[in-house]
């Protein structure tokens, strides 16, 4: 991180999936330093490089969304869901059994995920000005563009980053990430 409060993509490092089929970044999750065991919410990104299974997380609620590359289809408890980059994101318990059908190469999506009774909601559109509400723990923005100096796919955390910086965002294409519980 060389700002308060930016993530960029850049500074990522991919790790392989326990099952083979993809990486994972992890970009933020808090407390720091937290693991899969211990956050109480997690925000990544993933290369998606085969179908397969996803990872079961119990008491964990999930919010899926792709960026880019191509779609998939995403199985949840026998319901198929169509995800691509234009897609809204799509949010589901972690602990439902869910398993991805790639239509074609691989993809790279954003997940964020909250553990129960955290819940997390993701907007795709314009980045609208404000800060946090009176429930929400944080609020962050993945950019879908390059603005202020910032690039594509960098995730900032409008609490911590400078107020300029955020003021400079507002109206950007982004995933608004809300965090509340």
């Amino acid at each position: 991180m060389t700002e308060p409060g930016v993530f960029r993509r850049a500074d990522r490092a991919f790790r392989p999936w326990k099952n083979g089929g993809g990486e994972t970044a992890e970009i933020v999750a808090a407390p720091p330093g937290a693991d899969f065991e211990s956050f109480d919410w997690r925000i990544s990104t993933a290369i998606v490089a085969a179908s397969g299974p996803f990872s079961a997380f119990p008491g964990v609620d999930r919010v899926l969304t792709v960026l880019e590359g191509d779609a998939m289809i995403l199985s949840l408890d026998g319901q198929e869901h169509r995800l691509d980059a234009t897609s809204e994101p799509l949010a589901f318990p972690g602990d439902t059994p869910a398993s991805a059908r790639l239509e074609g190469g691989a993809l790279l999506d954003f997940n964020v995920m909250t553990r129960r009774p955290l819940r997390a909601t993701v907007t795709r559109g314009p980045l609208a000005p404000g800060g946090r509400g009176a429930n929400e723990r944080a609020r962050l923005a993945l950019l879908l563009e390059d603005r202020a100096g910032l690039a594509r796919l960098d995730l900032v955390d409008l609490g911590a980053a400078a107020p300029s910086l955020v003021a400079s965002l507002a109206g950007a294409r982004s995933l608004d990430v809300r965090i509340a519980g």
